[in-house]
């Protein structure tokens, strides 16, 4: 009987612990022509016959500069998975070899992923951070109609003609103790954007006492992707999500809910299975980055990740039906430009218990007519 308590314990701890998601990261080297090498990251709930699947770019900052792409794993979206952070969604690094971001190398690696993958165009969001927040207005001031939703961090711009900025929901968060980029940076593009008209869709928060690195704790804090992921192109009117905050405070708790190990990295290496010609052609200032501060090695061990292994298959989750309705039960029917943060404010809920209810994560593609209980 003992024995069997002990195997009952076990099995219920084992039962306890988090699931573990897989992801994929791939390397990407000379694959597109007038572009950078980059990495691609996809989680296990990619579905290719689906086509929902949102995409993240991330750009660095110029301490990751180089041509070594493990140094885009220091920081940033990549190294928050491996940190254990879940985001559902295609994560696109690319590696800057020095300089500035260029903004059609960026595109043209952008426009080849959404081509290899199935993801909903109207979900890309982009966020970058010191040198990859001027690379971020540089982009959204060119492309800027490609984009959901951008998150900017201690970055900055030299250029005048901001107008497409506001058009994009952007979240632009600086400190007031930054030395490598000032903060009077931040305003500068406000000041710009205001000669264009109205900047509703724009969020401007200058951080008392923060200073450069600080910012790179965003990156690890869910309601970062969760302001980011609230947004689509389809939304109309388009608006900015001043529902989700994120406070200088936040930042110490930016490791708190993510365990070290809880997701499984799998690097592999992008190949051509046949030689594609059209592979080649698919296109339609500051030393910064203080280095994150993340909980002891010695406690959380971070997994090793094995080179060009087989990528570990997962079921891909499907949407289960809602519950069945009680009497109490409130339901909503899904209409163009929802966004469940829209729907949560409407019934005075939240984004988690509708899911829960719905057994739907954050990012499902929200079909309209679809009834989503509520209550």
């Amino acid at each position: 009987m003992k024995r069997i308590a002990i195997i009952i314990t076990i099995l219920t701890l084992w039962c306890t612990l988090p699931a573990q998601t897989n992801y994929t990261f791939i390397t990407h080297h000379n694959v597109v022509k007038d572009s950078y090498n980059f990495w691609v990251s996809v989680p296990d709930t990619y579905d290719e016959k689906a086509g929902d699947m949102p995409v993240v770019l991330f750009l660095h900052g110029a301490s990751l500069c180089g041509n070594d792409l493990n140094r885009v794993r220091k920081y940033g979206c990549l190294d928050a998975i491996s940190m254990g952070r879940d985001i559902n969604a295609i994560i696109i690094a690319p590696q800057n070899p020095g300089g500035a971001w260029n903004s059609v190398k960026v595109l043209n690696i952008l426009n080849w992923v959404t081509r290899q993958y199935a993801v909903d165009t109207n979900r890309i969001y982009l966020i970058g951070m010191s040198l990859g927040g001027f690379g971020t207005i540089e982009f959204l001031a060119n492309h800027g109609e490609k984009i959901a939703a951008s998150m900017e961090l201690c970055g900055g711009t030299i250029r005048k003609d901001l107008c497409k900025l506001n058009q994009v929901p952007l979240w632009i968060i600086h400190g007031t103790a930054d030395r490598a980029v000032p903060v009077s940076r931040a305003q500068e593009i406000y000041e710009s954007m205001k000669k264009c008209g109205s900047t509703d869709l724009l969020r401007l928060d200058k951080w008392a006492g923060v200073n450069h690195g600080d910012l790179a704790r965003l990156f690890y804090l869910k309601e970062t992707y969760q302001w980011l992921f609230s947004h689509s192109k389809a939304d109309n009117p388009r608006q900015v999500n001043k529902d989700i905050q994120l406070k200088s405070s936040d930042m110490k708790d930016a490791y708190k809910d993510i365990n070290r190990g809880s997701n499984v990295i799998t690097v592999k290496n992008y190949s051509r299975k046949k030689q594609d010609p059209d592979d080649m052609r698919r296109t339609d200032d500051d030393d910064d980055d203080v280095a994150v501060s993340k909980p002891s090695e010695t406690s959380q061990t971070k997994p090793e990740a094995p080179s060009n292994s087989q990528t570990v298959q997962k079921p891909v989750q499907k949407s289960q039906p809602a519950t069945k309705p009680t009497s109490t039960a409130k339901y909503h029917t899904v209409k163009q430009g929802d966004t469940l943060y829209a729907i949560a404010r409407k019934y005075h809920t939240t984004v988690d218990k509708i899911c829960k209810l719905n057994k739907i994560r954050e990012t499902t593609i929200l079909q309209i007519g679809r009834k989503l209980r509520v209550k």
